[in-house]
């Protein structure tokens, strides 16, 4: 005889209560204190330049205190609800392989950056709410101080919680020349759960 326990109609809406709530609405994203970018052109066009995102395309990047990308990942997030507790392990996934935490700093020095594209506007959705979410769990995680979140899609970029963006590059623009100083990445790892939930596009 064998026994177990069927999942309650409460326990699913418990599950799906927890979900909703690994989302940062706008409102709560500006009033996190996010640091601004100095320069937020140059920074998205460095990183369109090194990994040239297409739709669904996730590229988490560090910067120094001057803004110097220092290590940087690019993947492909699969088709599935979007939830910030699965985001937050990707992107910290990503970071572990790419670059050594902060942890035994007293105060983040890096930040890392969430650079997104997607289809549709410019305009906030619960997705960019669950990568708002992750993107902050996982540099706390991880030792850095959470940075911007920037959408791509075809009509530009944009700088969710700022106001900030432009219409080049876009979703559909072709990559200009790459410049800055990069850190090479780390070996990348292989294995794990991470690798059963991603596609990885590039990690260059």
């Amino acid at each position: 005889m064998t026994f177990g326990f069927a999942p309650s109609s409460a326990a699913s809406l418990s599950t799906s209560a927890a979900s909703a709530h690994r989302v940062l609405e706008p409102a709560e994203w500006a009033a996190a204190g996010i640091p601004l970018l100095r320069n937020p052109r140059e920074v998205v066009s460095g990183l369109h330049a090194r990994h040239h995102p297409g739709p669904a395309t996730a590229v988490v990047a560090v910067l120094d205190p001057e803004e110097r990308l220092r290590a940087s990942a690019s993947f492909v997030r699969r088709p599935a609800p979007a939830d910030g507790w699965m985001f937050r392990n990707s992107l910290l996934a990503q970071l572990r392989r790419v670059i050594p935490h902060d942890l035994r700093r007293r105060t983040p020095v890096r930040t890392a950056v969430l650079l997104y594209c997607r289809d549709g506007d410019a305009r906030w959705t619960e997705e960019d709410g669950a990568w708002m979410w992750g993107l902050r769990d996982a540099c706390t995680l991880h030792g850095l101080r959470c940075g911007a979140y920037i959408t791509l899609t075809r009509d530009g970029w944009q700088v969710l919680g700022e106001g900030r963006g432009g219409r080049r590059p876009n979703a559909v623009s072709a990559p200009g020349p790459f410049s800055g100083t990069v850190m090479p990445p780390a070996p990348p790892r292989t294995g794990g759960a991470a690798s059963e939930v991603l596609r990885r596009v590039a990690a260059r």
